[in-house]
This record gives structure tokens, C-alpha cells and sequence, in this order.
């Protein structure tokens, strides 16, 4: 079959490589990852050089994916224990342990074994003071009115996070006695918030409350963790060295870089921009409402929430020097036998054909790790480098969806 782009790029049919790729897949575009991961690393070399990045393994926890970034120096960023053991499977140096629902068993293993641990749960405390440890390293995570000062901008809005020790009803004074009780000294501060705008203001705001906090409670940090949620990959858009810059502006009026660490957490800033989805054109039917353009890959893959509006794409024909009609309406849709599984509309556009391919760029970032085992398993994904593909993860099959069953 002759395409006429592959992933954006016009190629003479007898030179491209991935004709031969089995759809649905992902592909992973090696050259755009190392791109944004120069990106991060230079903004924080020129603006806080003392700094560590935690790779968030909730976005994104392919095998490959994890080990190129232990490679690349990065921290591994869990939130459970089945991510935790994945880290410690790929003998991640690093390990920062962060959310509410840390297991007791990996809890214990990261204190013993010199993990940042942010505490987020009253009976992690109880956790902690049962394993008479003092010299852990150990922040926390710290709940405010992030609305208040980024109004109409946080994913929770008027109704606040639901993470963290609350600093206006004193929940997080009483964490911090607590742990001054137990002889624990506390190390760092946690303030990843959820945004609906991923703004430089954000960050500003989160990077100041650190300072407030740091002065008020006469607090010596050794690091300062601002999360994830930042963008990546987007034109018009802040970029990794935008709020690096913002970020060290407001924490060098309270802290040096000498003595406290800059943490950052991204995962979708990452891993989304190199990341692509390639399905094919299987079935085009005509009905009394619709031009439907059946694919061999679901909204599920890349949109496991149903929760976006539209999708970076691209259309790839066969025989594209063939005269085709422009049709004003064409709806694509998925695998599955839903009906809510139909990607977008097509306007004005040439008609679709049996083979023709769609492929949707930028969807690395929360797909991967919430695809459902539903109907069709999970689907092969490629690494591109230098336009070679090489298969680094094979479609499941009834065989692997059965291990461990018990019949």
C-alpha cells in the first residue's frame, strides 16, 4: 500500500518503513522524547541547578518507557504499591513515594531504603511512628486554596483538593507538631495541584506558598516538590524552561539552590507530544443520518475518559493521486460495538477508503495506563527512531489476558 504522509512527513512510498506496521498501535517517536527531556533538563541547569525529576509512573508505565527514563537519570514517581514494586523491578536508584494510598508494606521498604516519601494520610503518621524511624526523608504534602489565588484555574475549583494536610483548618500545623513529637525531622514540602490551565501562574502561586510556609513555620527544607501538570510539546504554550524561570524567581526569595532541591514530577509533558496512534480504514458505510468511516482502532486508546473534544490527526490515503470526492460530512469511528465510539467529524474533506489510515498524534499521557481490556487487548506499540520501527511491546492475546486465572 503507498501512503501519502507518514507520521506528517511526505516520503516517496519505496522508502518508508512503516508499511508494515500492524494497526491499531501506538508508536513512540524516540527523537520528540529526547527533545522535551533536553528541554526540562536545560531549563533546570540554567535555572536551579539543584534539581531532581521524578518520572510519573501513573501517566505512563510502559516497561520501555520507565527504563528509557532511569536511563535518562530520573526518579521514579509512584503513587501505589503495584508501581512502587514496578520501580524497584527496574532497580530505580530513586524512588519518590507520593499519594493517599500508599500500600504499608512498600511504605516500610522506602523508609528503610532512603526513598522520598511524601506523606499524605493521617495513618501513614501512625505508619511512621510505628517503624520508630527518625532519620527518613520524608515530606508534606500540603492542601490550600490554590483557587483563591488562581481563580477559575484549578482542576478542583470552589470545591479544593482532596490531597494533602489542609494548611487554612490547621491540619497541617498538627502534622507538623506531630512529627516534631516523634523526632522526625521534615523534610521537604509537596504541592502538586491539578490544573485546568497549566499556567506559569500556577506555578508561580505554588512556588510562593512554599516560601510563606517555609517562613512561617521556620521550616529548613532540604527539597521543595512541585509536581506535574505541566504542558509539553504545544506550540503557543509555556514551555519547560517558561516555568523553570517562574519557579526559581519565586523560591530564591526564600530558598538557596545550594541548600534545597527543586523537584519536579511530569509525566504528560513528556511522555504525550511523542507518542502516536496509527489505525486503518476498515469498513465505510452510508446510513440515512451518516457517512460512517469504520477503524480498526477505538476511542478508548486514546481517549479512555471520553473526556475530550477533539484529537491531533492526520489522514494517511491510499493512492493518493487518485481523484476523490470531498465529501462535507464524514464521521469516524472505533472498534468497539458502542456507539459512543466515534472519534470526530470530518468536514469537507476527501472521502475515505478502505485502507486509508488516521493517525492521531500527542497521546501518550493517561491512554496507555486507562485502556480497558474491552473487546479487542491491548495493542502493539512501536519505538521510531530514525524511521525504523522496532516492536518493544506485542498485542496481548487470550494468553496473556488468562495468566494467573484460576478456572
Amino acid at each position: 500500500m503507498l501512503w501519502s504522509v507518514i507520521c506528517g512527513k511526505k516520503e516517496k512510498p519505496e522508502k518508508m518503513k512503516n508499511k508494515q506496521l500492524r494497526t491499531p498501535c501506538y508508536m513512540i517517536h524516540k527523537d520528540m522524547l529526547d527533545d522535551g527531556i533536553a528541554l526540562l533538563k536545560n531549563g533546570l541547569e540554567r535555572d536551579w541547578k539543584n534539581a531532581c525529576v521524578g518520572y510519573s509512573f501513573k501517566t505512563n508505565s510502559l516497561p520501555w518507557v520507565v527504563e528509557y527514563m532511569k536511563q535518562k537519570g530520573f526518579y521514579a514517581e509512584v503513587v501505589s504499591e503495584n508501581e512502587y514494586d514496578l520501580a524497584c523491578k527496574h532497580d530505580f536508584a530513586h524512588i519518590i513515594y507520593n499519594g493517599p494510598v500508599k500500600g504499608k508494606r512498600t511504605f516500610f521498604h522506602a523508609l528503610e531504603h532512603g526513598a522520598i516519601v511524601n506523606l499524605d494520610a493521617k495513618r501513614e503518621l501512625d505508619w511512621l511512628e510505628e517503624s520508630g524511624k527518625k532519620d527518613v526523608t520524608v515530606g508534606l504534602r500540603v492542601n490550600f486554596n490554590l483557587e483563591e489565588m488562581c481563580p477559575g484555574e484549578t482542576s478542583a475549583g470552589d470545591e479544593g483538593s482532596r490531597f494533602g494536610f489542609s494548611y487554612e483548618t490547621g491540619e497541617f500545623a498538627w502534622a507538623l507538631n506531630r512529627l516534631k513529637e516523634m523526632g522526625v525531622k521534615v523534610s521537604g514540602l509537596h504541592l502538586h495541584f491539578g490544573s485546568k490551565t497549566r499556567s506559569l501562574a500556577i506555578y508561580r502561586a505554588l512556588a510562593q506558598k512554599a516560601c510563606e510556609l517555609k517562613n512561617e513555620f521556620g521550616l529548613e527544607l532540604s527539597f521543595v516538590d512541585l509536581g506535574g501538570g505541566y504542558f509539553g510539546g504545544m506550540e503557543n504554550r509555556p514551555k519547560f524552561p517558561d516555568y523553570t524561570k517562574v519557579i526559581a524567581e519565586e523560591l530564591s526569595r526564600a530558598f538557596s539552590v545550594e541548600e534545597t532541591m527543586l523537584i519536579m514530577e511530569p509525566g504528560t509533558s513528556l511522555i504525550t507530544p511523542p507518542i502516536e496512534y496509527l489505525t486503518t480504514v476498515i469498513d465505510v458505510k452510508k446510513t440515512y443520518a451518516n457517512h460512517i468511516v469504520v477503524t480498526d482502532g477505538g476511542r478508548i486508546d486514546i481517549d479512555p475518559l471520553h473526556a475530550k473534544k477533539g484529537y491531533f490527526h492526520t489522514f494517511l490515503y491510499q493512492n493518493p493521486e487518485t481523484k476523490r470526492e470531498i465529501l462535507k460530512k464524514q464521521v469516524i469511528c472505533g472498534f468497539t460495538c458502542m456507539e459512543n465510539d466515534r472519534l470526530f467529524v470530518a468536514e469537507n474533506t476527501k472521502a475515505l477508503q478502505v485502507g486509508d489510515q488516521i493517525s492521531y498524534q500527542k497521546v501518550g499521557g493517561y491512554t496507555m495506563c486507562l485502556t480497558p481490556l474491552f473487546i479487542r487487548y491491548f495493542p502493539n506499540v512501536y519505538l521510531e527512531e530514525n524511521g525504523e520501527y522496532r516492536l518493544i511491546r506485542e498485542a496481548w492475546t487470550p494468553e496473556e489476558y488468562s495468566q494467573k486465572s484460576i478456572y
